[in-house]
């Protein structure tokens, strides 16, 4: 769904490069699609608290930010670099899941983070697709997705009916999209004005598309963009959200490969190491984490053990 959804989203935008209204345009049709399961009752319609639309409206900003800056580094420069960047998408995770929630891992977990930051700041050193706008917009994205995932999870987590009735994953990432499009229209407005349309004409005058295929284009893009991140929420409700991140790191070379087949972007050699690195640190910070994981889960198990009546603090 990622790599579809990547490489219509960049053909898309080198037709019309207004990266902005694209990207609320493509929350629109999102928004559209969980409201129409809604309506027609395919899915039990979520209700939300005070508490829980206070939560969503946070997320919702955390998901625009993200989407929107992912969309201006597309925009800036090549995929493979944007994704390059994005795959220090677990670092900026590990971090806020640390500062703003206190869910801190063992330092060799953390350690483990330092060959994937490495491994991406070397595969951006002189790369030839290589684009300040490209490069902060991105960094800005890995900081709000962080925190889209951290909150978000927090959300799933909650007990009780405090945010809301019928809030399962995938209804918490509709109302997520709803909100995040209602947020983004203020923006591409004062970003980009009526540019759009005017890039729209031009598109169409230039016969490189027809109204239909736009207008195909941006409901396809738009569909695979919700689909790809609501399969995201299913496993963010299962997984950490450091874990989650990882596997977006993982998914990102899939992508990177598929963008230089298909827009024929030259990666150095230099950037092809750096990414070989970052992917090894991804695979040891996934078998270092399992292993401390695994070591809590013993360490628990024998303070039950000894906490029974007949163990060490029990009775006599």
């Amino acid at each position: 769904l990622n790599i579809v959804y990547n490489i219509l989203n960049k053909k898309y935008l080198n037709v019309i490069p207004a990266p902005l209204t694209v990207g609320s345009l493509q929350f629109g049709v999102g928004g559209l699609y969980a409201l129409t399961l809604w309506i027609t009752k395919l899915r039990a319609a979520p209700v939300l608290t005070k508490a829980g639309k206070s939560a969503v409206n946070k997320v919702g900003f955390y998901h625009m930010s993200g989407q929107e800056l992912s969309m201006m580094s597309l925009n800036a420069g090549a995929v493979s670099f944007t994704h390059i960047v994005k795959a220090l998408e677990p670092f900026f995770s590990a971090m806020v899941s640390g500062i703003m929630f206190g869910k801190w891992m063992h330092p060799n977990v953390y350690l483990t983070l330092i060959p994937v930051v490495g491994g991406v700041a070397y595969a951006c050193l002189k790369e030839r697709s290589f684009s300040w706008l490209a490069f902060w917009t991105a960094m800005g994205s890995n900081l709000a997705f962080a925190l889209r995932a951290v909150v978000s999870k927090s959300a799933l987590d909650a007990s009780g009916g405090e945010l809301g009735e019928n809030l399962t994953s995938v209804n918490l990432f509709g109302m997520v999209t709803i909100y995040a499009f209602i947020q983004s229209i203020p923006l591409f407005l004062l970003g980009e004005g009526s540019s759009f349309l005017d890039l729209w004409q031009k598109a169409v005058s230039a016969g490189t598309s027809t109204s239909v295929d736009l207008v195909k284009g941006l409901i396809v893009s738009g569909l695979f963009h919700y689909l790809n991140n609501e399969v995201m929420y299913l496993a963010l409700s299962n997984v950490h959200p450091v874990t989650l991140a990882v596997g977006n790191t993982m998914k990102r070379v899939f992508i990177v490969v598929a963008s230089v087949l298909v827009f024929r972007n030259p990666i150095t050699v230099q950037s092809a190491i750096g990414s070989v690195i970052g992917i090894g640190g991804v695979l040891l910070y996934s078998l270092t984490k399992q292993k401390y994981e695994e070591l809590e889960k013993i360490k628990a198990a024998e303070e039950a053990a000894e906490a029974k009546p007949n163990g060490r603090f029990g009775k006599k």
